[in-house]
């Protein structure tokens, strides 16, 4: 099988080389890809796994525009964040939206009210040019009108602002490859980069293997970006001249729940009664996340879970803000977690190592055409980009061309015909394509009317269609039944994460691609692997094998 994304537009030298190798396709590495491509350069885009595989997926799923950082007194980032929140808004409204957050005043807060409404004015301010509402104070009665579950006692108002969401982030990251394959850059998911490859004193490429089929290869370019996140210290070890510790990254985690009584409609940003953090419920996908901590993790980013410490952390927070929630363990649908890809502080607090991100040149360590990438964060991936490709234009010697993705949409925010031919498809359906392509929805009915067994709803309760398993592999750079269930068409976040339709998925994708028995079953077998990673906390350890036998996390 030919690996898809890996052809088309392919741009390196006559000597094989590029102008850039970036390492990691999370919003960062995905979001350089596509600025450089734009720009002219000649780039490949070398992952160890898939498309927003990593952190990127593992977040809160919010576009914010930090307001705790003001705590931090990181007015530069705050501002960055909003604007580029509301290029967000602009650039991919199909899959980025505005959202109520709503922060309750107790008097048991750690932080004064004053001090809470001078960072909103302050927010608003810095966000002069945004497009949703200026935040305002609600008092305790409209607050208890507008979230009616929420505890009472000591409560003396609240303030409602606005942020943006991102459900779908898998699906932001996944046009943003698609764009940069689009324009010429070259993305080899499934590759696992080994070590820096140095000639003369130089770094000019990189050492990698092909996961899949074990293959070893050497790639080269001008410019190496080190774009791993939580990996980046990996891809550093393999090289014999020592490099300093770069990434110091906490664990997030959150819990998943179903709607329970007295949950809100909004997101809720609320101080924690144990340790003052500030801890989220946010709405998503007609369910609540619940999270997230912010714990130190040293061991590989891979293997990070949350923990039964987590879980009840998190889970007396909420209770504590909704008394009738009466949350258990056993309401938790399944969870995740993820590693920030923070600087490396060991004598900061977690929460107070900067968001900001760092542009790590390595010529002061030994190798010369390398740089690394510490810190960044989903909502300011273009501001970063756009940076990234600036300074490997001036490493090139050359001049750099204006940025494009200042007022680039993404490829679902730009107008397109009709499909040709149209095939009858339920509401729920359309919605879904909707929601998941915007303009690009019509691909999605051009497949589904070129063969009939395309038209078909795999998922009645999602409204899945054949034909977007389909374009999964054929235009959206999926390999693998994992790539696709889990960063494609999400099945792997809907009740019953697909289990009682992978057998279908599989054939789909098998028929289509050629695989045969073994292969069929190798890719269900490795999707069930994949499933571990959302399991809820055990008394046995950090997880619990609850997928390999078909079942979902947990029967409600």
């Amino acid at each position: 099988m030919s690996r898809a994304g890996s052809t088309g537009g392919v741009r390196s030298r006559d000597d094989g080389s590029y102008d850039l190798v970036v390492v990691g396709a999370g919003i960062n590495g995905v979001g350089i890809a596509q600025d450089a491509a734009l720009r002219g350069l000649r780039v490949v885009l070398l992952e160890q796994e898939d498309v927003c595989s990593g952190v990127s997926a593992w977040s809160g799923r919010l576009v914010h525009g930090g307001l705790r950082y003001l705590e931090q007194y990181d007015v530069r980032l705050v501002r960055e964040s909003l604007r580029e929140r509301e290029r967000l808004f602009r650039l991919a409204p199909h899959l980025v939206r505005p959202v109520p957050l709503m922060m309750p005043f107790y008097r048991r807060n750690t932080r004064p009210r004053w001090l809470v409404r001078l960072g909103m004015i302050t927010y608003d301010v810095l966000s002069w040019d945004k497009s949703p509402p200026r935040h305002r104070i609600l008092s305790a009665q409209e607050a208890r009108e507008r979230f009616t579950g929420m505890a009472t006692e000591g409560m003396t108002g609240a303030a409602l602002f606005y942020d943006g969401q991102v459900e779908l982030a898998e699906r932001l990251c996944v046009e943003l490859a698609v764009d940069a394959r689009d324009n010429g850059a070259e993305i080899r998911t499934h590759t696992r980069v080994d070590a820096p490859l140095v000639e003369d004193g130089r770094v000019v490429g990189v050492r990698c293997t092909d996961v899949l089929s074990g293959a070893a290869h050497e790639v080269r370019g001008s410019v190496v970006y080190n774009v791993a996140g939580p990996w980046i210290d990996r891809v550093l070890s393999g090289t014999d001249r020592g490099q300093p510790r770069l990434n110091g990254g906490t664990k997030g985690s959150h819990l998943v729940v179903d709607p329970f009584p007295g949950a809100p409609e909004d997101v809720v940003y609320y101080e924690s009664q144990r340790d003052g953090r500030l801890v989220l419920v946010i709405p998503w996908l007609g369910r609540y996340l619940i999270g997230t901590t912010d714990i130190r993790f040293e061991q590989d980013p891979s293997e990070a879970r949350c923990d039964i410490g987590e879980e009840e952390y998190l889970l007396e927070e909420v209770n504590a803000l909704v008394p009738g929630a009466a949350l258990t363990p056993d309401h938790v649908l399944y969870t995740y977690s993820g590693v920030r890809p923070l600087p490396y502080v060991p004598d900061k607090a977690e929460s107070s190592v900067t968001r900001s991100h760092v542009l790590h040149d390595h010529a002061d360590t030994g190798l010369p055409g390398l740089v690394t990438v510490v810190g960044g964060k989903l909502t300011t991936y273009r501001q970063l980009a756009q940076d990234a490709v600036d300074d490997v234009f001036r490493r090139l010697g050359r001049t750099a061309p204006p940025c494009p993705t200042k007022s680039r949409p993404l490829p679902g925010a730009r107008q397109a015909g009709g499909a040709e031919t149209q095939v009858p498809l339920p509401e729920a359906t359309v919605q879904r394509l909707a929601r998941f392509y915007g303009s690009r929805a019509g691909r999605v009915q051009e497949l589904a009317a070129r063969n009939p067994a395309w038209a078909a709803v795999v998922h009645e309760p999602s409204g899945l269609l054949a034909a977007e398993l389909v374009l999964a592999v054929e235009e959206d750079l999926a390999v693998t039944l994992t790539d696709v269930l889990a960063r494609r068409v999400l099945l792997a976040f809907e009740p019953g994460h697909g289990l009682e339709v992978v057998e279908e998925a599989a054939g789909v994708l098998g028929d289509h691609l050629g695989w045969d028995d073994d292969r069929r079953a190798a890719e269900i077998a490795g999707y069930r692997t994949w499933l571990e990673r959302l399991a809820v906390p055990d008394e046995s350890g950090p997880r619990s094998a609850t997928f390999g036998a078909g079942a979902p996390a947990k029967e409600r």
